[in-house]
């Protein structure tokens, strides 16, 4: 039975475990984003928030618990200078964690951990989409008509340049 068992062991001894979680942390730290098993993402993401909420109030004291758990200075110095101000609006929830399906060896199910406000896809998305909702369909019509004209200026000015580049092209053949 799994009567009072808070953790998962992973498989490790505490020592083991421990080195791991540091190493794996230090990893997101500086990549933002990766890809391990679902069991080590889900250990990893427990052991990591605590954390980046004690990067939110940068003082001494704070850094050195967090350098206690990470082990490496320029971690530490990320987490507090990068990552910590682009997250100090949002009350928990750092970390994402999206299953990506089964690894090729041993099919162990694999999952991507990531910084929420660190994925560039995911907000540029966002940032389109309060773009598109101002828009009304009167002046979709508009923007209709007068972008075939753009395109075509930018069109010809091209043209002129790639001919320009074949006539060297052509020089060096008769040179041999």
């Amino acid at each position: 039975m799994r009567h009072n068992k808070a953790i998962n062991h992973l498989g490790r001894q505490a020592g083991h475990r421990k080195a791991l979680l540091a190493n794996m942390a230090c990893s997101l730290i500086r990549h933002k984003r990766i890809t391990t098993t679902v069991a080590k993402a889900k250990a990893l993401k427990s052991y990591i928030e605590p954390l980046v909420t004690k990067s939110k109030e940068d003082t001494t004291h704070n850094r050195r618990v967090v350098f206690s758990y990470l082990k490496d200075k320029e971690a530490v110095t990320e987490l507090f200078r990068t990552i910590a101000p682009k997250i100090a609006d949002r009350p928990g929830g750092y970390t994402r964690v999206l299953h990506i399906g089964f690894r090729q060896g041993d099919a162990a199910e694999m999952a991507l951990i990531e910084f929420v406000d660190f994925n560039e896809a995911a907000l540029a998305s966002a940032e389109t989409k309060k773009a598109a909702k101002k828009t009304t369909r009167r002046s979709r019509a508009k923007k209709a008509e007068a972008a075939p004209e753009a395109p075509k200026a930018e069109e010809t000015p091209k043209a002129e340049e790639a001919p320009k580049a074949e006539a060297p092209a052509a020089e060096e053949p008769k040179a041999e």
